[in-house]
């Protein structure tokens, strides 16, 4: 088994202090403080370039800070297999000649160890998770035959037979439709009810107020952090957004027009 960090139970599951990240002469983060409780769901919104997806690699230990200091049950985040880390889907080379159950089963390898052979229990493990996510009937099956919403659930799986505790995922609803959305959205309960923190980077307000139990606004510096009312609302919004999110109200509550998710023309509205 690899050497990895161990728990310092009286520590927070994620503390982020005074985290500033710069390269190539760009402030990707600046100053940026919190920290999460155990089993708890947060949604992290804001612009393109917000720095998102620099916050996540940060806290899954393959970008290092420029200043400030991030801890993992208070220590740095490299050496702890507790991090699940799932990378947008255009990441990944969906042509990889692997099945759902091999890549799952890579969840398993720090556990493993160098030139281990997965047991039984590995095995056992590898199952458990693609129930979990209601992908057990395939795993066999090809990535390259996966839709976008089953990739995700596969990634998912892949973390829970790591025994992931804090779960990191970079837009993982971005171009599913909304049944595969609806369907992803809702394992967060199950890994909720096993204890497992979970970040989510999205552009969708809405479901960011649906789904989660606080929100980290941000824009390069920390805009707002709290629950859907005490961070959606039009002021914080703006200062992440600028000009470009128009605020409309409707029935459902206060639409957020934005353009800053989309190529070209295209324009996405979220509602707040």
């Amino acid at each position: 088994m690899y050497p990895h960090t161990h728990h310092q139970a009286d520590q927070p599951v994620l503390d982020v202090q005074n985290l500033s990240v710069r390269y190539d002469g760009y402030d990707a983060l600046q100053g940026v403080s919190f920290h999460l409780r155990p089993g708890e769901r947060v949604a992290v919104v804001g612009p393109n370039g917000a720095g998102k997806s620099t916050l996540f690699k940060v806290i899954a230990g393959v970008l290092p800070p420029t200043s400030g200091e991030v801890t993992v049950y208070g220590s740095g985040p490299r050496g702890h297999i507790c991090i699940g880390y799932i990378p947008q889907r255009s990441q990944v080379d969906w042509r990889f000649p692997v099945s759902v159950g091999e890549v799952v089963m890579m969840g398993r390898s720090a556990r493993l160890g160098p030139f281990a052979w997965p047991s039984r229990r590995d095995w056992q493990q590898v199952h458990t998770a693609l129930q979990t996510v209601d992908l057990d009937d395939l795993v066999k099956r090809q990535i390259s035959e996966l839709s976008g919403g089953q990739q995700q659930r596969m990634f998912i799986a892949r973390a829970l037979a790591q025994e992931a505790e804090l779960m990191l995922m970079d837009e993982p609803i971005s171009g599913l439709d909304t049944p595969a959305q609806e369907s992803l959205l809702s394992l967060l309960s199950k890994l909720q009810e096993k204890g497992v923190t979970v970040m989510v980077a999205t552009h969708d307000l809405q479901q960011a107020g649906r789904y989660f139990d606080r929100i980290i606004l941000l824009n390069r510096q920390l805009i707002g952090f709290g629950s859907a009312q005490e961070v959606l609302e039009p002021t914080l919004l703006k200062r992440a957004y600028g000009d470009r999110l128009r605020l409309v109200e409707m029935d459902g509550g206060l639409a957020a027009m934005d353009d800053t998710c989309c190529d070209g023309d295209e324009r996405h509205d979220h509602a707040a």
